[in-house]
C-alpha cells in the first residue's frame, strides 16, 4: 500500500480498478482544514489525463509495472511489430496503444513496453529523437525581427515547427512528449 507521502512522478497506483501513473503532484496546506495532495494522473487504459485531489494520508494499492526494452521493426497495416533483442520474441501493438508518439517512431528505435500482470498497457518512447527533415520552405532572408518558425515535414511524416535556419536534409532533435524542436543534431 502506498500513501500520499510516497507520491513521486512515475509511480503507478490503482484507483477504482484502473491503473494511473502520477505525472505531477503537489502537497497543499490550505489555511483552513487538513492538508491535501493535488495530482495529475494518466489513466494507462485510456491515455486520458485527469486532475484529482486527495486528503493527506490516503492509502492506495501500488501497481507494479514491468518495463521491457523492445525494438520497433516495421509496420503491418494498423499494427506495429516490436521485437525483444535478447529473446527475439515479437509483439504486435495497435497504433492506438502508442498514442501521439507514433508520429516520431522510426524503425530500429528502442522503446519500453509497459506491462502489468502480463497485460500490455502501452509504450514509453525515448524522450528525444533525431529525425531528418524531408521538406521545408526556405526561410526569408532578413526576417529576423522575431524568432520565427516554419513548418517542416520529417522522415516519419510528422510536421513540426522549426526555426527559419533549418533546411531540407538537416537532422533535428525533438522532444517526443511535446513534439517541439530542441536543436539541430
Amino acid at each position: 500500500m502506498l500513501s500520499t507521502k510516497d507520491f513521486k512522478n512515475g509511480v503507478a497506483i490503482i484507483i477504482d480498478g484502473q491503473i494511473h501513473l502520477i505525472i505531477w503532484f503537489q502537497h497543499h496546506k490550505p489555511g483552513k482544514g487538513g492538508a491535501v495532495m493535488r495530482t495529475k494522473l494518466k489513466n494507462l487504459a485510456t491515455g486520458s489525463i485527469v486532475e484529482k485531489t486527495f486528503r493527506a494520508g490516503t492509502k492506495f494499492e501500488a501497481a507494479h509495472l514491468i518495463k521491457k526494452k523492445m525494438e520497433y521493426i516495421y509496420r503491418e497495416g494498423t499494427s506495429l511489430v516490436f521485437m525483444d533483442s535478447k529473446t527475439y520474441e515479437q509483439v504486435n501493438l495497435n497504433t492506438s496503444q502508442i498514442g501521439e508518439g507514433i508520429r516520431f517512431l522510426k524503425e530500429n528505435v528502442t522503446i519500453e513496453l509497459l506491462t502489468h500482470k502480463g497485460r500490455i498497457l502501452g509504450v514509453e518512447l525515448p524522450i528525444t529523437v533525431s529525425l531528418k527533415v524531408t521538406r521545408t520552405e526556405s526561410g526569408l532572408k532578413g526576417d529576423r525581427a522575431t524568432s520565427g518558425t516554419k513548418p517542416a515535414t520529417l522522415e516519419t511524416g510528422a510536421i513540426i515547427q522549426v526555426p527559419l535556419f533549418i533546411n531540407t536534409g538537416d537532422i533535428v532533435k525533438l522532444d517526443t512528449r511535446t513534439g517541439e524542436y530542441l536543436e539541430r543534431a
